[in-house]
């Protein structure tokens, strides 16, 4: 990032994206979202805490004015093609151009295509999906490669050659950076990462994957109006609006051409020239040989540079002679056919000319589905010395059969590794090289378990599929560690949905049903950060259970069944279990395990005191106590944190919703303690900030509530859940006057409900409600009506009686636009409501406003009677406050309730109280200038 001018030894600021000057350990954080690293991973890089680091994305967020870490690594992702854009020779005599990530290094320079070139030029101007189509070996994917480095919009170019069915969209996520989120599909994230900009997308190797490959792009193009998708097929995707560009051989000297005419030598002439120079700098041939040997070989680029290759030991005429004999054999026609014998013919001749030892690692590199380093190819190939084995690879790469993926890395042409493929089943040694594969495999993905996974994980993932998918059922630990591994890796890079079938895939190879016991545990624990995943997290808890009890392990038995109990209490809008079911189920965890044993203990003590009522989300408090001790004792954050939940609940119920904030403020001190790569901390992870915010929110705090709710915006695991963090921070900003931030919100927050199916999460109700008071409060009377008439659906579902939040928007809409109609029915229904302690806080005060307001002769009585809902709540207070400075016309009442409205950040109610005050009037409508300023 370029760094902001200081005097020498000066402040390091930089000035980053959209010239919002940043710290330097903000510009590398920024820099680390935008490579889509979690906050664990950047906190491990930059040796700080993972706080720390959600204090910066944080802080980014404010200062660049987005909404969601998303958005924050589309900023840096464009800083970075900026950056690039700005080095020396970027520009181009138009102006500048993007970058497409991902296109493969070229090593050799690119001859001829011209015309292929340019007609694929004109149907990219007429079609916005082009598909190269050629034969293997016709040199397609290195020409999408320089259509690609030329594109003047960015884009990444996405190798499928190692991907499998199913993992398409899983491939260009990875390539570009994007992990999937609870209520939305992979496809949908793409989507928005690729938005309505113009953007290329090539897609390499399609043949395989034509079902997948033809949907994926039918469902981008759609969504995305600006992207341009260039594909690479032996066959047609087959979907409406493609444009094919046959990519055929390279074009051979005319026939009319004397055989030794000085004329420029045809591009197929030139190819097999440049590449047998790059073997040989003083290799020298008769122009007739060269063009007598691409002539032979049909034009096909491939089999031209593989006969280039070998040039320099046997010179062009001893290419010539081995090729006129090799050819010779063949039969049939010389169409495409026979381009591709001639193809498979140069393959062949050119393994034949391999000595043994390089033979055999040919075809054993044939096991790897992607790129592979020296270790990998080591383990394929035991007993073997490091230094003979690079010898070997370089000799291979020497002679074209395999070619160089990057620094220190390796990978085979799609074509030859299908040859390759046949060697190797003909060898007799698929099997135990798949099992040399598979142990690698499982290493390779237990050390990125145990260390620092981040984006090495993409390098690799394809191979860690393909191996597990070749293995037998019966291919014991070593395939079942392996998809125990790929289900945390895949968590961790937030491919939660691929991560929850792992384990499933886990549970069933496991072989013994302690091990399944632990993999179905897991399994339901990515269940919630899955959309619509909590029913099968009690199923998942039972089975898990089972398996332990037939294990013999009671203990572990008694554990899942008090956390299927636990869980099913505290998250009732998630299942429909009846309160006599869940006590059987404490009654066999208390049969099953020891009580004696800490951990054992706690989470019975945790599911007595969260099943003592029938009452939903309703703890009992003594019992609460008892089962914070215990998790104190057992020593396990995720323990304390849910005998905490069960003391917040207890509180709330009672109406002592400050304590519940102290005690959400506590639990927030947890976070650092739960590694957020691990699916066993999701459950609390999720409700810790959760609870934090509402509670914050129900006692008034409303600079507390919008502090940990930006966090849960800067936190990778939380902040696209929009039952979690867009809702949570819609109404505190509506609340603060931060009108335009809380629309934006709610928006996004609404839509992607609707895309998720409209779930009964019990969580959207003040998604529909902050609009509701942002839309009332401008007098914007249409839009209040329309999200208003929002909140039945979004109630649904609830724990507690939200009726009083809506009542409460109401009263106050009314108080401020003199709506008085249906005064006292209103003022009625929010005082009536006395099973809503949540809201309390805010709906009596309004109400007693809205009363003295309306003059409603009972305004005086309300006013005292809301005095014990307001004690919980900062907002309710100086509500309470201003409905008595208007009662009794006390200025020092209102001077006080402004003041108080000032202190907890709602704006809009400061400056409206200023207004009321004859002396301080300008002041008030200055603040309320400024306010609706730009909104």
């Amino acid at each position: 990032m370029p760094q902001c001018p200081t005097e020498a030894g000066g402040s390091g600021d930089h000035w980053g994206v959209r010239g919002v000057e940043i710290s330097e350990r903000e510009a590398e954080v920024l820099a680390a979202v935008g490579r889509h690293l979690t906050n664990t991973q950047i906190a491990s890089r930059l040796h700080i805490s993972v706080r720390t680091v959600e204090s910066h994305v944080s802080s980014l967020l404010r200062k660049y004015g987005v909404t969601n870490r998303r958005e924050l690594a589309i900023l840096a992702a464009r800083e970075d093609e900026q950056a690039a854009r700005d080095e020396p020779g970027a520009q181009d005599e138009q102006g500048g151009r993007g970058t497409v990530s991902g296109v493969p290094a070229a090593h050799t320079s690119f001859v001829g295509r011209a015309a292929e070139l340019a007609e694929i030029e004109a149907a990219a101007g007429q079609a916005r999906l082009v598909t190269l189509l050629g034969a293997g070996g016709a040199g397609k994917s290195r020409l999408a490669a320089v259509v690609a480095a030329a594109s003047r919009h960015g884009g990444v170019f996405v190798d499928l050659v190692p991907v499998r069915d199913g993992f398409v969209e899983e491939a260009v996520a990875a390539a570009l950076g994007v992990a999937e989120r609870p209520e939305a599909e992979l496809h949908t994230v793409i989507a928005e990462r690729l938005g309505r900009s113009r953007t290329l997308v090539v897609l390499d190797n399609c043949e395989h994957l034509l079902d997948a490959v033809a949907g994926f792009a039918d469902r981008i193009l759609a969504a995305c109006p600006g992207t341009r998708i260039l594909a690479t097929s032996r066959e047609r995707l087959g979907i409406p609006g493609e444009r094919i560009v046959r990519v055929g051989p390279l074009p051979l000297a005319s026939h009319a051409q004397p055989p030794h005419s000085a004329g420029a030598p045809s591009h197929a002439e030139a190819l097999f020239t440049d590449r047998a120079l790059a073997a040989d700098p003083a290799f020298t041939a008769d122009p007739a040989d060269i063009a007598e040997i691409c002539a032979r070989l049909d034009g096909m680029p491939l089999a031209i540079e593989l006969a280039a290759a070998r040039s320099a030991t046997l010179g062009a005429s001893g290419v010539l002679a081995v090729l006129s004999d090799r050819l010779r054999l063949l039969t049939g026609g010389r169409g495409a056919d026979g381009r591709h014998r001639s193809l498979r013919a140069v393959l062949a001749w050119s393994h034949d000319l391999l000595d043994e030892e390089e033979r055999a690692l040919f075809r054993r590199l044939a096991v790897f589905a992607g790129g592979f380093d020296l270790d990998a190819v080591l383990a394929v190939t035991p007993g073997t010395a490091a230094g003979a084995t690079a010898d070997v690879l370089g000799r291979l790469t020497e002679k074209n059969l395999v070619v160089r993926a990057g620094p220190g890395r390796w990978r085979l042409l799609e074509t030859v590794r299908a040859f390759a493929a046949e060697q190797l089943a003909q060898s007799g040694e698929e099997a135990g090289l798949r099992e040399l594969h598979l142990a690698w495999a499982s290493k390779v993905a237990a050390g990125l378990v145990a260390g620092d996974a981040g984006r090495r994980f993409d390098a690799v993932a394809d191979d860690l599929r393909a191996a597990l998918a070749a293995a037998p059922a019966d291919a014991g630990d070593v395939a079942h560690g392996l998809a125990r591994c790929l289900g945390r890796l895949a968590y961790a890079r937030r491919f939660t949905r691929e991560a929850y079938g792992r384990f499933l895939e886990a549970a069933e190879r496991a072989r013994s049903p302690a091990e399944a016991s632990r993999d179905l545990k897991s399994a339901a624990d990515c269940t919630h950060v899955l959309p619509t995943g909590g029913h099968r997290h009690f199923e998942l808890l039972c089975a898990a259970a089972e398996r332990a009890g037939q294990a013999g392990d009671g203990d572990a038995e008694a554990v899942l069944l008090a956390t299927a109990v636990v869980t099913t209490a505290r998250n009732p809008g998630w299942y429909v279990i009846p309160h006599e079911e869940l006590l059987r189920l404490l009654e066999r965890a208390e049969t099953a395990g020891d009580p004696d044993d800490p951990v054992v203990a706690a989470w019975l003590a945790s599911a007595r005191a969260w099943t003592a009522s029938a009452e939903p989300y309703s703890a009992d408090p003594r019992l609460a106590e008892e089962a914070v001790a215990a998790a104190r004792t057992a020593g396990d954050p995720v323990l304390v944190s849910a005998a905490l939940d069960a003391t917040v609940s207890a509180a709330l119920r009672a109406g002592r919703v400050r304590a519940a904030h102290r005690i959400g403020r506590e639990r927030l001190d947890l976070l650092d303690a739960l590694p957020r790569d691990d699916p066993r901390c999701a459950v609390e992870i999720v409700d810790i900030v959760h609870v934090a915010v509402n509670c914050a929110t129900a006692a008034g705090d409303l600079p507390g509530a919008l502090a940990v709710a930006r966090e849960a915006l800067a936190d990778d695991l939380l902040h696209e859940q929009y039952y979690l963090s867009s809702n949570t921070i819609i109404l505190p900003l509506a609340l603060s006057g931060e009108f335009g931030e809380a629309l934006r919100y709610a928006g996004e927050a609404w839509e992607s409900w609707l895309r998720a199916g409209r779930p009964d999460s019990g969580m959207m109700l003040p998604v529909a409600v902050g609009p509701a008071l942002v839309h009332g409060l401008r007098g914007d009377h249409r839009r209040y009506r329309e999200w208003r008439a929002r909140t039945p659906a979004a109630a649904t579902g609830q724990v507690f009686d939200f009726s009083a939040l809506a009542g409460f928007v109401d009263a106050l809409v009314a108080v401020h636009t003199g709506r008085l109609d249906g005064a006292a029915e209103m003022v009625g229904e929010l005082f009536s409501d006395a099973a809503n302690p949540l809201y309390a806080g805010y709906a009596h005060p309004a109400g007693a406003e809205l009363a003295v307001v309306a003059g409603l002769p009972e305004a005086a009585s309300l006013v005292d009677a809301a005095e014990t809902a307001a004690a919980e709540n900062a907002w309710g207070a100086a509500c309470l406050a201003r409905a008595r400075g208007r009662l009794h016309g006390d200025a020092a009442e209102l001077a006080a309730a402004a003041e108080a409205w000032e202190r907890i950040g709602a704006r809009f109610e400061s400056a409206s109280t200023l207004l009321l005050l004859p002396d301080r009037a300008d002041e008030g409508r200055a603040a309320m200038t400024e306010l609706l300023k730009g909104e």
